[in-house]
Parts: C-alpha cells; structure tokens; sequence
C-alpha cells in the first residue's frame, strides 16, 4: 500500500503546476530538435534524465528512513508528526493554507542541445535539487512515508516507487509528446480542481498516518 501510495504521489507531481507547463521543454532537451532517430535516442535521453533524479530521491529516502529509525521506539509520536506534516502539505495543495518554501524552484538554466546519457543523468540530478521545494507536498509526504517505516531498504523502495511513479509519465512524453499535448491541455485548463482533489488525497493519507490506521491497512492488505 505504501509503494502504491508513493507511486501515485509521483504521478500527482508529474501533473503539478510546477513541472506540467516545463514538459515541452524537457521534451525537446530529449529529441535536441533531431527526426532521424528521434525515439531511439529520446527514449535513451530521458532513462538517463529519470535515472538522475532517482538516484538523489532514493537518497532522501534512506536518509528519510534511517532518521525515522532512530525514533523507532516511539512511533506512535513519529506518525503523529509525519502525519500531521502530510495534513499541512495537503492544505497547502488545496489553497487552505501557503507555504511560501513550497513555492519556490531553482530552474537550472540549460540549453536546448543534443545531450547524452550521462549529461541527461546531471540534469535529472540538477531537475531533482532545483525543483524539490515546489514539488516538496508529494515528495514530502513521500518522505514522510519512509520515516515512518524503519529501515534504509524500505525507505529506498518506496523513493524508487516514487521516483517510477513521476519518470514514467517523462519516458512516455519524450516518445509521445505531440500526441500528448491535448491531454495535458486539459489537465492545466483544470489546475484549480486538480489541486483540490491532489491536495484531500494528502490530507487523507497524513490522517491515516496519524491515526495508525495507514500502519494496519498496509498489514491487513499484505
């Protein structure tokens, strides 16, 4: 249940008003403008591009998880805390509340250029770093997750659900972009109620934390 919950957070930050309206752009970094080719080394581009953000998300999440650890012995206060953080984030998405740290990106200025496999690995790195704060309501949450569990493994399993859950949609962009763009027209003519039922979907997962009926759910579902 945690995994899944991950990996839909990473999709909900896919459609984020913070990364949606830069996916034409990221979509040219991986085809460089180039027609002979153009799925073959896009498709090799943007595994690389995923591949970097993975790497420093997973990161945070054994970082998240080995700091969850520590607490192990108190739980219950750990998922009143991680929780309630969840809740906040939740708030914050729907407009009830403004976080002004979760407002902000650092946009790494890149030029449009063929690019190769490693370079594209650095951007996501650089993508990862300069565009968590605007993205930090699910990938905090997230987080928040893997320091409710104990341990670095689960904590680095459901950074990796995350991180599948927001770079397979970017796999999918890169190799489909021009027939994609009508539906990502309408996911942005629909930010307002997107954020809305994004932002309750947090609230109701930071509940479940704080509660400990998200602990029993994940045990009465395995």
């Amino acid at each position: 249940m945690s995994c899944l919950i991950t990996f839909l957070e990473g999709m909900i930050t896919f459609i984020s008003p913070c990364v949606l309206p830069m996916i034409p752009v990221y979509a040219l970094w991986f085809t460089a403008g180039e027609r002979d080719g153009r799925a073959g080394r896009a498709l090799v581009r943007a595994l690389g591009f995923v591949l970097g953000f993975t790497l420093l998300f997973v990161a945070l999440g054994v970082f998240a998880a080995t700091l969850g650890s520590l607490f192990a012995a108190h739980q219950r206060a750990v998922n009143l805390v991680t929780g309630a953080v969840v809740v906040l984030f939740g708030l914050h998405y729907m407009g009830v509340l403004r976080i002004g740290a979760l407002q902000r990106t650092v946009r790494p200025d890149v030029r449009v250029e063929a690019k190769g496999f490693l370079s594209c690995v650095l951007l996501g790195a650089v993508f990862a770093a300069g565009w968590s704060p605007c993205t930090g309501a699910f990938l905090g949450s997230a987080m928040m997750l893997a320091a409710s569990r104990n341990g670095a493994a689960q904590g680095m399993l459901l950074l990796l659900c995350y991180s599948l859950g927001l770079g397979v949609p970017f796999v999918l962009c890169a190799l489909l972009v021009d027939r994609l763009r009508g539906a990502l027209a309408v996911i942005r003519r629909h930010y307002a109620a997107v954020n809305r039922v994004c932002g309750a979907f947090l609230v109701l997962v930071g509940v479940l934390m704080m509660t400990g009926l998200f602990a029993r759910l994940s045990v009465l579902l395995s």
